[in-house]
């Protein structure tokens, strides 16, 4: 599945309700929240700060997720095409790092 029908998944579920998207800066604010969800899991499992004893464990890849589903809300309310913004980071990298690091 692209990152453009990913944004149609998104746009059709906010579409349903009258609110629709939220403004840009409440958008990212969601978005840092969900990251920071996942930095805490990421720091449960591999840093110094262990979970609470009963506290849940929650699935990465479900925080990531909830950071795509987030962040593709922030592009459809600006009207930003992740496809080809990916595309443009990637050929980006590709010119730019092509020789910064060791190759297999």
């Amino acid at each position: 599945m692209s990152l453009y029908e990913v944004q149609r998944q998104v746009d059709g579920w906010v579409s349903q309700f009258k609110e629709g998207y939220w403004q840009p800066h409440e958008i990212l604010a969601r978005l840092m929240e969900e990251t920071g969800e996942l930095a805490r899991e990421i720091n449960h499992l591999y840093g110094p700060k262990k979970k609470k004893s009963g506290e849940e464990t929650k699935e990465l890849g479900d925080e990531m997720g909830d950071i795509i589903f987030t962040l593709c809300c922030l592009a459809n309310s600006q009207g930003i095409n992740l496809d080809e913004a990916f595309k443009r980071v990637m050929d980006k990298v590709n010119r730019r790092d092509q020789h910064r690091f060791e190759q297999k």
